[in-house]
């Protein structure tokens, strides 16, 4: 076959089209995926329809596009200068591609190139729409090309609907390595019900921290989080007194080590620096989630106590493939995440209100192409 189904955006605030378009090839250095599951972000539906009126800095791809962020799958192709990969081999795609050649790429740190851009979602500058021009296939159809560098290999016992969430996952395993996650470090997760938030859980235990706190709004999904670890979790409900008081009640008298903020757009600030005032002297607040209000920071009582405050968008391809491997083992565990899986030909359908009801971050909702 020379084409296949997938779904495209002609227009901002339209519905996505089913059309067949031409299938892809591998470059010299490209590999093709045959993808079996396509994460599916609830409100994308409300993302395309106000996007230039949130983050006009953030440049989406040409439209007609495909989209589809995190996709999982199995390689179909490779091209001749593929060197590690191979037909056959089961991969989650980052779906993060930098130019390969500027300073920060050459150091390894590929989200900070200023063309760093999201295939399948969209740019962090100006360039990036020569990476969509290279790079046009989202996870919404059924194949997908990408560079050998972002293939994260995934262990038979991943499954593919639990791989195409390491985007969520892997957002929260790299900003908890910025902070020096680890035995004996604690970490308060603000928002840890969510979808960011679980993950952060997920990934704290996985990596050793000795205690994990956790804040949310709905006592019900909070403990259900610590339901996934009571000795090692604890949960705040968001009004429920002090935060940092109760933290230093159930952690000896002593802040955390870490906070990873996984609030979103519309949070108020106020959260975030309550959060700050957990952190113990010399600890680490890394954001996460976006929150787009301005928190007022007072930097002389940050310098006295050494606290830092720092911001993680994504991860590298390495990093992916550590979280991989620690699924692998076991250390990390997914059975937790309930998979909610619908055809790709149903996608208006899902998003027009059509996906079921939230239970909160535990919730996975997955489109899988039809491979006709």
């Amino acid at each position: 076959m020379t084409d296949m189904l997938a779904a495209r955006l002609h227009e901002i605030g339209g519905s996505m089209q089913l059309e067949r378009v031409p299938r892809p090839t591998a470059g010299a250095t490209d590999v093709v995926v045959k993808v079996e599951a396509c994460n599916v972000v609830p409100n994308l539906k409300n993302v395309l329809a106000t996007y230039a009126e949130w983050f006009p800095y953030l440049p989406l791809p040409k439209l007609p596009a495909i989209f589809g962020l995190d996709s999982a799958g199995v390689v179909t192709e490779v091209g001749e200068q593929v060197f590690d990969v191979k037909v056959g081999d089961r991969v989650y795609v980052n779906p993060g591609v930098s130019c390969g050649s500027c300073r920060a790429c050459r150091r390894g740190e590929e989200p900070n190139c200023d063309r760093y851009t999201f295939i399948g979602y969209f740019s962090f500058g100006p360039d990036g729409q020569k990476i969509f021009d290279a790079y046009p296939y989202g996870g919404l159809g059924e194949y997908l090309t990408a560079p050998q560098r972002n293939m994260v290999k995934l262990p038979d016992s991943v499954s593919f609907e639990e791989g195409a969430r390491f985007g969520y996952l892997g957002t929260s395993y790299s900003a908890l390595k910025k902070a020096g996650a680890g035995p004996g470090k604690t970490v308060l997760i603000d928002g840890a019900s969510g979808t960011l938030g679980l993950g952060g859980v997920l990934n704290a235990l996985a990596m050793g921290a000795t205690k994990i706190f956790g804040t949310g709004r709905n006592k019900d999904l909070l403990a259900d989080v610590k339901a996934i670890a009571p000795d090692r979790i604890e949960v705040h409900a968001t009004g429920d007194g002090d935060l940092g008081e109760w933290v230093r009640e159930n952690n000896d008298g002593y802040g955390v080590d870490i906070v990873i903020d996984a609030l979103g757009p519309g949070s108020p600030a106020e959260t975030f620096q309550e959060a700050i005032g957990a952190l113990a002297r010399g600890g680490v607040a890394v954001d996460i989630g976006g929150m787009m209000e301005h928190p007022s920071l007072d930097l002389f009582a940050m310098m006295c106590s050494q606290r830092s405050v720092l911001g993680s968008l994504w991860f590298t391809t390495g990093e992916a493939q550590e979280m991989s491997d620690l699924a692998g083992s076991g250390a990390l565990d997914l059975s937790v995440l309930e998979h909610h899986v619908f055809p790709l030909e149903e996608i208006n359908e899902a998003l027009d209100e059509g996906l079921p009801a939230r239970h909160g971050g535990f919730t996975n909702f997955i489109s899988k192409p039809p491979h006709a």
